[in-house]
């Protein structure tokens, strides 16, 4: 029997903290989980896209997810998707082996089989691993998008337990949504920008870049959505809009790896071919940082006078 899990809220993009050396940093990678899950985030993703998994070793890749699994008690979702449905199953095999909770599978990039072979390599996969797994699609990296029809489809089997959606196109996540209402199945966010117009339309959470750096925010936005409280989340996302724009200057997860530095979470450093963020752009991501830092110390409760004590 597959095992449950609660796809409900908000789950940080991990990026993958590295030494100057390119090896990674394990303890720091231990600290960021830790500090995320602290901070109330309801699970972890770690080796996606934003955790520069296109640079990893297979052995590396599953370290990661080893360690995050053993650091936390919140659920770990880890990216297992490959091009080749033969590698993406190994992946997605040794990461259950490592602790994963929850797979999150991209769709086979670069090779942009059709529809009838989009839904056989999620089919094999899901056949083979007894695990629950998120379809994920982001034609922008991977050239092709996962159809409405193929992932409709795919929502009816037993261990598809969701669909990451950053297309950029509201209406197709709106219309999966519409189409698997009272399945067993999550839409979630792929765009911290879109988070809030998605929950709005029944998205259940979101894998966020964002919530790397202001978890506790984020969360305020996505769970004051989930409970239908839309005047608090559209504040929050308001007052985060700089910030999901900045994290998107320049590829992710370079500007994410500049504004964890910023803020003293890691090194910043990221593996070739990704390049450090422009000196333009980094000033201006310390004005972004800056400005929510203030917008923090003002949503802080006054002091309580001496004499009313």
């Amino acid at each position: 029997m597959t095992p449950s899990i609660d796809l409900d809220g908000v789950f940080p993009a991990m990026a993958t903290p590295f030494e100057s050396d390119d090896s990674i940093d394990f303890d720091r990678l231990q600290s960021e989980a830790h500090r995320l899950e602290r901070a109330g985030v309801d699970g972890l993703v770690p080796v996606g896209t934003t955790g520069e998994s296109a640079t990893l070793t297979h052995d590396e890749h599953v370290a990661v997810v080893e360690t995050v699994a053993e650091t936390v008690s919140i659920p770990v979702i880890a990216g297992a998707g490959s091009n080749a449905t033969r590698e993406a199953l190994d992946l997605a095999e040794r990461s259950r082996a490592a602790g994963a909770d929850a797979l999150l599978l991209i769709s086979p990039y670069y090779n942009r089989p059709e529809p009838a072979g989009m839904e056989a390599h999620f089919r094999a996969i899901a056949d083979a691993v007894d695990l629950p797994q998120i379809v994920y699609n982001v034609p922008g990296r991977t050239g092709r998008s996962i159809e409405i029809d193929t992932a409709a489809a795919l929502a009816d089997h037993e261990n598809v337990a969701g669909y990451k959606s950053a297309s950029g196109d509201v209406g197709r996540a709106s219309e999966l949504v519409e189409r698997t209402r009272g399945e067993d199945f999550s839409v979630l966010s792929g765009e911290d920008a879109l988070t809030l117009p998605l929950l709005a339309a029944g998205a259940r959470g979101t894998i966020s870049v964002a919530a790397n750096v202001e978890p506790e925010r984020v969360a305020e936005m996505v769970h004051a959505g989930l409970d239908g409280e839309f005047d608090r989340a559209r504040e929050r996302h308001h007052e985060l809009g700089p910030l999901f724009r900045a994290l998107f200057w320049e590829t992710n997860p370079t500007p994410l790896k500049e504004a964890l530095a910023i803020r003293g979470h890691v090194a910043g450093n990221l593996r070739a071919p990704l390049s450090q963020l422009g000196t333009d752009h980094r000033a201006s991501l310390e004005t972004v940082l800056a400005d929510l830092d203030d917008a923090s110390t003002d949503d802080r409760e006054p002091p309580v006078p001496e004499a009313e004590r």
